[in-house]
């Protein structure tokens, strides 16, 4: 039995989403269709709003709902140091650790030739373009520990060094609270690789 037209549309507009598959784009279709209607115009709304009031800041390139951000306009931020992060959801990560004090700059992506994703494709020539003031003293590239974010770290590493600013890459290794035996061999392979003298 074939579902009506507009179940149907909702249904496949659910599974463009990251990890919906079928049986859950189904459930998620059907719980809108029982919602109330103002709660269901409320999130179509906020969908909407997201996609039209959203933008990147012109300075880091995280997304934002006014131009600089508000990180970027924070004058207590440290503007000698900037963390370089692939996506806007990296942004609040560090954020939540309250540790970190100086700003970003959002890539958009990595380097992925497999995927035919290369340097032009993200936001490489903006963070170039900020290197020239000479207040950065230094560039935390903090990738994601995968193959592609580690190509884009070693590239920008490659790009940055010339220019005489300080590059350094985020420890990756084992969590705090994990045990040995359950870690892989890279995860391993990190944590030694990043050891330092206590």
């Amino acid at each position: 039995m074939q579902y009506p037209e507009p179940i149907a549309k909702l249904i496949d507009s659910f599974m463009k989403l990251p990890g919906i598959g079928p049986k859950t784009a189904v459930r998620l279709a059907f719980f809108v269709i029982n919602m109330r209607e103002d709660d269901v115009m409320e999130f179509a709304r906020a969908l909407v709003n997201a996609k039209r009031k959203l933008i990147h800041c012109s300075i880091c390139q995280n997304i934002s709902d006014h131009d600089p951000c508000y990180i970027c306009d924070d004058s207590s931020r440290d503007r000698s140091l900037i963390c370089v992060v692939q996506e806007p959801k990296d942004v609040v990560a560090m954020e939540k650790m309250r540790d970190y004090r100086g700003l970003y700059h959002v890539l958009h992506g990595a380097i992925s030739p497999v995927d035919g994703i290369g340097p032009e494709d993200i936001k490489v020539t903006e963070l170039i373009r900020r290197l020239e003031d000479e207040e950065v003293k230094e560039i935390i590239l903090a990738t994601n520990p995968t193959i592609e974010g580690e190509a884009t770290a070693m590239y920008l590493s490659r790009l940055i060094k010339p220019i005489g600013v300080k590059t350094s890459r985020i420890a990756h290794g084992l969590p705090v609270g994990g045990d040995l035996e359950y870690a892989d061999e890279v995860t391993l392979s990190k944590a030694l690789e990043g050891r330092r003298e206590i």
